[in-house]
C-alpha cells in the first residue's frame, strides 16, 4: 500500500456573473478532479485572500462592475501570482494584448471543455516549474 500523501487538487477559481455558467464550469472542473471555488463578480474575488497554493483563475471579461481585465490587474498589483485565463465573447486584439501584459491567455466563448482543461493544465504545469 502506498503511504505517500497525495497533494491536494489544485483549486480553480471561476469568476463569472452568470450563475448557470459558474455551475456548469464548476461541474466540469470537478469532474476533472479539481477543487473549485466560484465568484459572481470581480469585486467578490478581490475581497478574498487567495492562497499561495496550486490553482488557476478563470475570469470572464464582461462582468457587471469591475471587468475581468481590471480584476486581473488588481490581483497582479497585489502580487497574486496565480495563473489565469481571461474568457471573452469579444476577442479583440487590444484585449488580448492587454491580457498578455498581465501574463494571461484569453479563450473565446463558447468554451470548449477540452481547450479550457488543456489550458488550465498547461498553466498549472508552468507554475510548478
Amino acid at each position: 500500500m502506498d503511504q505517500r500523501a497525495t497533494a491536494p487538487a489544485p483549486t480553480i477559481y471561476v469568476v463569472d456573473d452568470d450563475a448557470a455558467v459558474r455551475r456548469a464550469l464548476a461541474f466540469a472542473l470537478d469532474l476533472e478532479g479539481f477543487a473549485v471555488e466560484t465568484y459572481e463578480s470581480g469585486e467578490a474575488v478581490l475581497l478574498c485572500a487567495l492562497p499561495d497554493t496550486p490553482g488557476c483563475l478563470v475570469i470572464d471579461e464582461r462582468l457587471s462592475g469591475v471587468s475581468g481585465l481590471e480584476t486581473l490587474r488588481a490581483l497582479r498589483a497585489r502580487q497574486v501570482a496565480l495563473p489565469a485565463i481571461l474568457v471573452t465573447s469579444h476577442p479583440k486584439l487590444a484585449l488580448r494584448e492587454a491580457a498578455a501584459e498581465t501574463g494571461t491567455p484569453t479563450l473565446e466563448k463558447p468554451l470548449l471543455g477540452e481547450i479550457l482543461i488543456s489550458t488550465i493544465r498547461q498553466l498549472l504545469d508552468q507554475a510548478r516549474t
